[in-house]
């Protein structure tokens, strides 16, 4: 009777230190304005010099202008040393300032298209349909922000 006491007391302690281990935000951790959006992608096996050097014509090419005129803060390529496991083997990451900057804009759109060229656009566009489709999937999409634990 004083085991089964004791084996009570113990799985009530552990339930109620769970109920007090929540975090709060802005209390105990602070969550960034910046909003990355990452994109995981799977590069087919012996493609993914191809891919990075057709990327470095489009959408880096992209991002760099994207960069000059201030619609984002940063982007990063990351390819895994491991390419043949998992879900997939390379992100792409771009940072933005905030949710703003993600929304749909007609100046920002319409700067980029000025910046870009009409005709390196669509060479980059139809680059990306011909090329890209045979050389990796999009596995996911997603939108993170940092935290930082206090």
């Amino acid at each position: 009777m004083n085991y089964s006491k004791s084996i009570l007391m113990s799985i009530s302690l552990l339930l109620s230190s769970w109920a007090v281990a929540d975090l709060e935000p802005w209390s105990d951790y602070e969550v960034s304005d910046e909003v990355w959006s990452i994109t995981t992608v799977k590069v087919h096996a012996n493609m993914s010099d191809a891919y990075l050097e057709g990327i470095r014509d489009t959408w880096v090419q992209g991002q760099k202008t994207a960069m000059e005129l201030g619609h984002i803060e940063s982007f990063h390529i990351f390819r895994s040393d491991m390419e043949a496991s998992g879900d997939f083997n390379m992100i792409l990451a771009v940072r933005f300032a905030n949710d703003s900057m993600l929304t749909p804009n007609k100046e920002r759109y319409e700067a980029m298209m000025d910046a870009l060229g009409a005709d390196e656009s669509q060479a980059a566009t139809e680059q990306a349909q011909r090329d890209y489709p045979a050389m990796r999937d999009i596995v996911g999409e997603y939108r993170m922000r940092e935290i930082t634990l206090k």
